[in-house]
C-alpha cells in the first residue's frame, strides 16, 4: 500500500520541511510510527538526496524492554544500511533531581541527546514522527495545563530544537493519523516494537487518548480529530499574526502601551521576556501587565519591572536572609492584641452560627476558631513552608504561592505569618487565609481578626 507514502512525498514537495540534499537524523524509538517514518523517508532519500542516520535514546524505564528496543533498533539501522547512534540515561533520577514528571523529564533528555548528536555529526535538522493524533492530544493537555495561544497551536512542521535553537525538528507526518501509520506498517509487513507503558493510566497523555478522546467521539463529536485541528490552525495563525503585531510595537512603542489590546500588551511583554531567556506563565505576564513600576519575580533573585511605556527591565536581586524570630499568643478569654513586627493583631473569639460571614473588609478576617486551637504562633517566611490558599485543593509551596503572585522577593520576608500550636499555616498577611481554616456550616466560634500594619 503506497498511499501513505505518497501524502507524505506531497507534503514534502509542498511544504518543504525538507531541503534537497539535507543531511538528517531520525529519531527511532522502535514504536511503529518512527519505524514508519524511518522506512518512508529512506525510501525518499534516493529521489530528495538525503543523507539519513538513526538515533535512537533508551530511557531506562522498562528494564530488558528498553534494552530490547535499542537492539531492534540498531539491528533496523543496520538493515537498511544506516549509521546507528545511541545514549542511555536514568530518566527516573533526572526527574527527582530537576522536580520534573517523568514523562517531561524523558523529553528533556530525549532532546538533549538528540540536539547533540546532530551538532557532533554538524547536521542541522531531526526528524520526528509526530503525527496528527499526537496533534490532537497534545491538544488536551495543553488545555488541561492552562496553555495560550501559542500552545494550543500545537506542533508545527519545522521548529527550532527545544534543546538548541540552532537545530531544526521536522515532523514529516503531523498530518497523518496513526491509523494510517499502521495499517502502512501491516500492509508492507514492517516489524516494530510495542511499548506497554502507552497502555498506562499513569501517565495523563494516556488516559487522555484511552479515556477522554473515546468518549469525546463517542457521546459529543465524531469528528473530533478534524474539529480540534481546523482550531489549532486557526489558534495558531491567530497567535502568530498577534505576535508579529507586537514585534513591531515592540520596535516602535506606538500607540500607547496602554491602549494597545490586551492581548497584544500580553504579547508584547511575553516577547521582551522570551529575548531575555525566560518563560513566564500568565499569572506573571498578568502581574507585569498590571502593575506599571512594581517588581515581579519571574526566577529566583531575578525580578522583572513593566516601566509606564510598557518596557520591560529584568534585573538581579540580592539574596535576603529569612528571619527567624516568633511570637507564641495564647487565645485565652474573649479578646487580645498581639504585636509582632511591624504588624498589630487584635483578635476576639465570638459566637458563629454556621457559615454566615460578616462584611468583608480590608485588614479584616474571620476563622474557625476551633479549628485554629488555643494558641497562635507568629512568625515569618521559612523554607520549605507550605500553604493552603482559601479555594484550593492541596497544600503549594509558599514560596511557589509568592512567585504566582508576584510578591517580591524582598517583600516576602517581612510578610507575617500565623500558624497554628502545631504549625500549620493559616493566615499570611496580604494573600489569602487556610482553606482548613474557613468559616463553614459546623462553626460554632469565629476568630475575629483584624490587623494593621506600619
Amino acid at each position: 500500500m503506497q498511499n501513505l507514502l505518497e501524502k507524505v512525498t506531497q507534503t514534502i514537495r509542498a511544504l518543504k520541511p525538507f531541503h534537497r540534499g539535507e543531511k538528517l537524523v531520525v529519531a527511532v524509538s522502535g514504536g511503529v510510527d518512527s519505524v514508519v517514518l524511518l522506512h518512508i523517508l529512506n525510501q525518499l532519500a534516493f529521489e530528495f538526496d538525503w543523507k539519513l542516520v538513526v538515533a535512537h535514546f533508551n530511557h531506562q524505564l522498562r528494564g530488558r524492554s528498553s534494552d530490547a528496543d535499542e537492539r531492534f533498533v540498531a539491528k533496523l539501522a543496520a538493515r537498511l544500511n544506516l549509521p546507528f547512534h545511541t545514549a542511555r540515561a536514568d530518566v527516573k533520577a533526572h526527574a527527582r533531581k530537576s522536580s520534573l514528571s517523568i514523562e517531561m523529564s524523558a523529553r528533556e533528555l530525549r532532546h538533549e541527546f538528540l540536539a547533540t548528536t546532530a551538532r557532533r555529526l554538524k547536521f542541522r535538522t531531526i526528524a520526528l514522527a509526530h503525527h496528527a493524533d499526537d496533534q490532537v492530544e497534545q491538544f488536551f493537555l495543553r488545555v488541561l495545563r492552562g496553555a495560550g495561544g501559542r500552545g494550543l497551536a500545537g506542533m508545527r512542521w519545522r521548529a527550532p530544537s527545544p534543546a538548541d535553537e540552532r537545530i531544526q525538528v521536522v515532523r514529516p507526518l503531523l498530518d497523518v493519523s496513526r491509523a494510517e501509520i499502521e495499517t502502512f506498517a501491516r500492509a508492507n509487513q514492517i516489524p516494530f516494537r510495542d511499548d506497554a507503558s502507552n497502555a498506562s493510566s499513569d501517565m495523563l497523555r494516556n488516559r487522555i487518548r484511552h479515556e477522554l478522546l473515546p468518549l469525546l467521539r463517542r457521546r459529543f463529536q465524531p469528528a473530533l480529530d478534524r474539529t480540534v485541528l481546523r482550531l489549532m490552525e486557526i489558534v495558531g495563525a491567530e497567535t502568530a499574526a498577534v505576535e508579529e503585531s507586537a514585534r513591531r510595537w515592540c520596535e516602535q512603542r506606538r500607540p500607547r502601551f496602554q491602549n494597545l489590546p490586551v492581548a497584544m500588551q500580553r504579547a508584547a511583554l511575553r516577547l521582551q521576556l522570551h529575548r531575555r531567556g525566560f518563560m513566564p506563565d500568565f499569572e506573571l505576564i498578568e502581574a507585569l501587565r498590571a502593575s506599571p513600576d512594581r517588581p515581579v519575580m519571574i526566577a529566583p533573585v531575578t525580578q522583572a519591572v513593566r516601566d509606564p511605556t510598557g518596557g520591560v527591565t529584568v534585573r538581579r536581586v540580592n539574596k535576603a536572609p529569612f528571619r527567624h524570630e516568633r511570637r507564641v499568643v495564647a487565645l485565652k478569654g474573649r479578646a487580645g492584641t498581639a504585636n509582632f513586627a511591624r504588624v498589630q493583631i487584635v483578635w476576639s473569639i465570638v459566637a458563629q452560627e454556621g457559615a454566615r460571614l460578616s462584611t468583608r473588609e480590608s485588614g479584616r478576617e474571620t476563622f474557625d476558631a476551633d479549628k485554629v486551637g488555643p494558641s497562635m504562633v507568629l512568625r515569618h517566611w521559612q523554607p520549605g513552608d507550605r500553604f493552603q490558599p482559601i479555594g484550593m485543593n492541596a497544600p503549594v509551596k509558599l514560596q511557589d504561592w509568592f512567585t504566582n503572585q508576584g510578591v517580591a522577593r524582598e517583600r516576602r520576608r517581612d510578610l507575617v505569618i500565623a500558624t497554628t500550636a502545631e504549625g500549620e499555616i493559616f493566615w499570611v498577611e496580604e494573600q489569602r487565609i487556610g482553606e482548613k481554616f474557613k468559616i463553614t456550616a459546623d462553626t460554632t466560634r469565629g476568630l475575629r481578626w483584624q490587623w494593621e500594619g506600619e
